[in-house]
């Protein structure tokens, strides 16, 4: 029996609202998150994520009063992201209802906030969350990758809403990460995110093959299409997007049952 794929619509949240920009700027208002959620729920999401873009200590009571409205709400999986730096920050994101964290930042910064959220809270709990870009300078250490058009590069973690670089490989990063005790692994690739022009195969399928734990696809999402490459040629377990579906252009019910029809195991 094929493991059925999720999808999984994602919600970045600034002052308590929905936001969605591309390359993570110029952000757009795409309405109030909690309506939205409850929306995806009764489309047939799989799970919803909330990420806190602009996380910091101000914001983190909105954040939580958000979780505890949503989960109130939500039949499903809910995976919240954003300023988490501290076993503390997890406990009260996971008491406010959530039922994973998404970690990303204070992971690169200090890894073994892994390793003891697995240990304090179950590896089901942690989902590392990553930032990538194509870095198109050799260096030492790294697992070089061929693109479609042939040349040869890189991916390089990226952290702080994708502004600072690391010198960490990506494919390196997500075996640690694993090792560490991630129970699934968050992939976006700045390359592609908000373009509307499909995931980015090459370090997703590279990644979902370096490791045994579910890679979510992210970033790039804009025809039905590019939820079938991301699974199929992509091998993510789940495929993530933000604007096709705030926006109206497809319901969850629409990939669903595009997927099927493609012979993608997914849950009608």
């Amino acid at each position: 029996m094929a493991l059925t794929r999720r999808i999984i619509p994602c919600l970045d949240l600034k002052n308590g609202r929905v936001v969605k920009g591309t390359h993570f700027e110029d952000l757009r208002d795409a309405g109030d998150p909690v309506e939205l959620a409850a929306r995806y729920n009764e489309q047939g999401a799989d799970e919803v994520v909330f990420l806190d873009i602009t996380a910091s200590k101000e914001a983190r009571k909105t954040i939580i009063d958000l979780i505890s409205r949503a989960a109130d709400q939500l039949f499903l999986p809910l995976t919240v992201g954003g300023g988490i730096r501290t076993n503390d920050d997890i406990t009260a994101i996971l008491r406010a209802g959530a039922d994973k964290v998404s970690i990303n930042t204070a992971a690169v910064q200090n890894p073994a906030i892994i390793s003891e959220g697995a240990a304090a809270f179950g590896t089901q709990c942690i989902v590392l969350a990553m930032d990538v870009r194509r870095n198109f300078q050799e260096a030492e250490g790294t697992n070089p990758i061929r693109l479609p058009d042939g040349s040869t590069c890189w991916y390089e973690v990226v952290t702080h809403g994708g502004s600072r670089p690391t010198g960490i490989d990506a494919i390196r990063w997500a075996k640690e990460g694993e090792e560490r005790g991630a129970g699934e692994i968050l992939l976006t690739s700045m390359e592609t995110d908000g373009t509307k022009e499909g995931f980015d195969i090459p370090i997703t399928e590279a990644i979902a093959s370096a490791t045994s734990i579910p890679v979510i696809a992210s970033g790039g999402v804009g025809t039905l299409g590019h939820f079938y490459d991301g699974f199929v040629y992509g091998k993510a377990d789940a495929c993530l997007a933000a604007s096709v579906f705030h926006f109206g252009e497809y319901t969850i019910k629409d990939v669903k049952e595009y997927l099927a029809a493609k012979g993608v195991p997914v849950r009608l």
